[in-house]
């Protein structure tokens, strides 16, 4: 759910940030992707508390995090605010939480299987959330969208509490979540810095077509003008 609420906003962003007092193009750049930024920093830390205090202890927080700046958003209107509204979104870092939760709750040879659920879901969510996106935009404005965000944040947290297992023991688990001690390593493996660095730059071109294509589309064809959005 956070995630649908999350990928809605990128076929739109663009064309409504630039209404926003102070909006540049580096700006709105910066606002779309600096939650990327503050997720990739605060991944492995959220991990690493995860084992120490427990897996729905940090999803919870996460979901908080990114639930107040998903309000944040909602309500700014400088870029300024936007950018701080996206930092703190992408702080709700629990992707590596949510993969060792998942590894927790499930036996080894059933684990493969839940580790590619949640990649169809995750997949299923951004394909229904562009075509998504505009359409609810049209409906309650950009605005909207981030209030569903914060809303889709609170029912993510009842379901972590109410309906999710704790998971009876936590164990490091090197396939799902960080490992500190293996930091150095990887950093050194050349094959993995390629892959990453290829990974990256996947995002990167994504990311960057969310900023330039909706903007082609507003001066060529005049569609989705800031003011149908609002």
């Amino acid at each position: 759910m956070r995630m649908l609420g999350l990928f809605m906003i990128y076929p739109v962003f663009a064309l409504f940030a630039r209404g926003l007092a102070g909006a540049t193009a580096s700006t709105i750049g910066l606002a779309l992707g600096i939650y990327g930024l503050t997720q990739g920093l605060l991944q492995m830390p959220f991990g690493v508390l995860s084992d120490r205090v427990g897996r729905k202890v940090m999803v919870v927080t996460g979901l908080v995090l990114f639930g107040v700046g998903s309000a944040w958003a909602a309500r700014a209107h400088s870029i300024d605010a936007m950018i701080g509204a996206r930092a703190l979104q992408g702080a709700g870092a629990v992707g590596s939480v949510v993969l060792a939760l998942v590894a927790d709750l499930t036996a080894e040879e059933n684990r493969t299987k839940a580790m590619a659920l949640v990649g169809i879901t995750i997949g299923l969510s951004f394909l229904v959330a562009i075509v998504l996106g505009p359409v609810i935009a049209g409906w309650v404005g950009v605005s909207g969208i981030f209030w569903l965000m914060s809303a889709l944040a609170v029912v993510g947290i009842l379901v972590t509490l109410f309906a999710v297992p704790t998971p009876r023991r936590r164990r490091v688990h090197r396939e799902a979540e960080p490992v500190p001690a293996m930091l150095g390593a990887a950093l050194r493996n050349r094959q993995l810095l390629r892959l990453d660095f290829g990974i990256f730059t996947l995002h990167a071109m994504l990311t960057a077509s969310f900023l330039v294509v909706p903007v082609l589309f507003a001066r060529t064809l005049g569609l989705g003008s800031r003011s149908d959005w609002g």
